[in-house]
C-alpha cells in the first residue's frame, strides 16, 4: 500500500526521512557503544570477559528478531511495528543512560536490541511501498545505502566526542528527543498499512524455532573469539543453533500457512543479492572492527581520532550514493553498478593490507578510506534493491527482514574470524621474537587479506547467480510483475 495521492511527494519523503531515522540510530548506537566501553568498564567496573555483553547483549537480540518482526510486519501492518520497536527502543535507551550497574546496563541493551529489530527489520519493507516511481524508488536506495555505510563511521565519531566532553550515558540520552521526535511524525505521514493479521492460523512454531535458531547461532558466533572455532562451547551450542534452524526449514515445507515461504529463495535475485550481501558486510563493515583496533592499539590514537580517520570514507560513499548512484542504477542497471562498486572496494582492502608498524593517516588511510567511500556508495544501492526486486508486494517485509539478518550474521560472522585469525597470527609472530607492534600488525594485515577473499566471494557470487536486468523492472510494484505478466511488458509499460 503507498500513501494517499493527497498526502503528495513531501510527506513520503517526510516518511522516507522517518525510516532513515531510525535505520541511523540503531546503527549509529552499535559503533557509539564500541567507543565508550574502556569508559564503561572503569566506570561501572566490568571484568574483560562481561563488559562483552555490552554489545552481545544488544547484537543477539536485534540479528535474531529481524527476520520475526519483518514478517510481523507484513501481518500486522509496517507502520505498527515500526512505531513499538521505535518505542522500545527509545525508552530502553533511557534506561542504558541511567544505569546504575552492570545488570542494569545489560538488561537495557537486551531491551535495546529487541526495540531496534522491531524498528529496523520492516522499514525495507515499509520504504518500498512508498515509492511506485522507479526513478524515486531508486533515488531512496541511494539514501537508504548511504545511512548503512555512513552511519557507523558518524557513529565513531559521535561516540568519541560525547563520551570525552560529556559522559558515556550521552550516547544513549541522545537517542531520547531524536526517537521522539521519528516518533510524533511517523505518526502523522507514514499511512497505516495493516496485513491480514495474526490469528490461530500463524506459524507461532515456526516463529519460536526460527528465533531460537538465530539467537543460538549468534551467540555462537559472538563467542567464538572467547572460546575457539573447535572449542565444546562453540560446537555444541553451533549444532544446537543448526538443529533448530532444520526443524524450522521442515516446519516451513509442512506449514500450511508458514511464516517464511520457502519459495522465496526460488528467486535467484533474493538469494543471490542475501548471499552477496553477507559475504560484503564480513569484509567492507568487519573492516571497521579491525580498523579501529590497528590505529588504537599501534598507532596510538583515542576514540574521537578514531572516528575522524573513518570520516572521510562516509563523505565519499555520501557523494557518491546521493549524488550519482540512482541515475547511474537506472542507466546501467543494479548488477552492472555492483559490479563496477566491488572493484574500489576490494582495492581499498588491499590497500589496508600492506599497512605498516609506523602508519601514516594520509599515505597509509586515506587512499584506501577514499577507495572503500567511492565503492560503497554504489554496493548499497544497488544491492538493496536487487535484494527487494522480486519480493511480492505482501512479502516485501520479509524480504527486508531477510536482508537485514544477512547483514547482522555477515557481521557478526566476519568479526569473528578475523579476530581469531589476527589473534592466531599475532601469537605467532610474537613467539618468533616480533616486538608486539609488530605482530598486532601482522595480525592485523592478515585480517585485511581476509576480508579481500570475502570481496572476490561478492564477486563471484555476483557474476554467477544474479541475472542482469533492465532497470525498468527493478520494481515490480510499479511494473506489475508481480501479476504475472512478462518482464519485458511489464518494462514497457512503467
Amino acid at each position: 500500500m503507498t500513501l494517499s495521492a493527497s498526502a503528495g511527494t513531501n510527506s513520503r519523503w517526510l516518511g522516507f526521512g522517518v525510516l532513515c531515522t531510525g535505520m541511523f540510530m540503531v546503527i549509529t548506537d552499535g559503533t557509539v557503544v564500541n567507543v565508550a566501553l574502556p569508559t564503561l568498564q572503569q566506570e561501572l567496573e566490568f571484568t574483560q570477559d562481561d563488559l562483552a555483553w555490552v554489545v552481545n547483549a544488544f547484537v543477539i537480540p536485534f540479528g535474531s528478531l529481524l527476520l520475526l518482526s519483518g514478517r510481523l510486519g507484513d501481518l500486522i501492518g509496517r507502520k505498527r511495528m515500526f512505531l513499538i520497536g521505535l518505542v522500545m527502543f527509545t525508552i530502553a535507551s533511557a534506561l542504558c543512560g541511567l544505569s546504575t550497574d552492570q545488570a542494569s546496563l545489560i538488561a537495557s541493551r537486551f531491551i535495546q536490541g529487541v526495540g531496534g529489530a522491531l524498528a529496523t527489520g520492516v522499514i525495507l519493507g515499509k520504504l518500498v511501498s512508498l515509492f511506485s516511481d522507479p526513478r524515486e524508488l531508486g533515488k531512496a536506495f541511494g539514501i537508504f545505502g548511504f545511512v548503512l555505510t555512513g552511519a557507523g563511521s558518524v557513529g565513531l565519531v559521535l561516540g568519541g566526542f560525547l563520551t570525552e566532553a560529556l559522559s558515556w550515558r550521552w550516547i544513549f540520552f541522545i537517542n531520547l528527543p531524536i526517537g521522539v521526535a521519528a516518533l510524533v511524525i511517523a505518526l502523522r505521514v507514514l499511512e497505516d498499512d495493516r496485513g491480514p493479521g495474526v490469528d490461530r492460523r500463524t506459524d507461532f512454531l515456526g516463529a519460536v524455532l526460527m528465533a531460537s535458531g538465530l539467537m543460538f547461532g549468534i551467540y555462537t558466533i559472538a563467542k567464538v573469539a572467547e572460546h575457539g572455532w573447535i572449542s565444546a562451547h562453540t560446537l555444541g551450542f553451533g549444532a544446537v543453533a543448526l538443529l533448530l534452524l532444520a526443524a524450522f526449514v521442515v516446519r516451513e515445507s509442512k506449514a500450511a500457512h508458514p511464516l517464511l515461504p520457502l519459495r522465496l529463495f526460488k528467486s535467484r535475485q533474493l538469494s543471490g543479492a542475501n548471499a552477496v550481501q553477507g559475504l560484503y558486510v564480513a569484509s567492507a563493515f568487519s573492516m571497521f572492527f579491525v580498523g579501529a583496533l590497528y590505529l588504537q592499539l599501534v598507532l596510538g590514537y583515542d576514540p574521537l581520532k578514531i572516528g575522524l580517520v573513518f570520516l572521510p570514507m562516509s563523505l565519499v560513499t555520501a557523494f557518491v550514493s546521493l549524488g550519482f548512484a540512482a541515475k547511474l542504477n537506472a542507466r546501467f542497471g543494479n548488477r552492472m553498478m555492483l559490479l563496477v562498486g566491488l572493484v574500489p572496494v576490494a582495492g581499498g582492502l588491499a590497500l589496508l593490507t600492506r599497512l605498516p608498524v609506523d602508519g601514516t593517516f594520509l599515505v597509509d588511510f586515506l587512499p584506501a578510506m577514499l577507495l572503500l567511500g567511492a565503492g560503497g556508495g554504489l554496493v548499497m544501492p544497488a544491492l538493496t534493491a536487487l535484494a527487494m526486486e522480486d519480493a511480492p508486494p505482501a512479502d516485501a517485509g520479509l524480504a527486508g527482514g531477510l536482508v537485514s539478518t544477512m547483514q547482522q550474521f555477515g557481521g557478526a560472522l566476519g568479526v569473528a574470524i578475523l579476530a581469531a585469525s589476527s589473534t592466531s597470527r599475532t601469537a605467532d609472530l610474537l613467539a618468533k621474537g616480533e616486538s608486539r607492534q609488530e605482530a598486532l600488525t601482522g595480525g592485523y594485515r592478515l585480517a585485511f587479506g581476509i576480508t579481500v577473499c570475502f570481496l572476490l566471494g561478492c564477486l563471484a557470487v555476483a557474476l554467477t547467480v544474479l541475472r542482469p536486468r533492465r532497470a525498468a523492472t527493478a520494481n515490480p510494484q510499479a511494473t506489475g510483475s508481480e501479476s504475472g505478466e512478462p518482464e519485458t511488458a511489464a518494462a514497457d509499460r512503467s
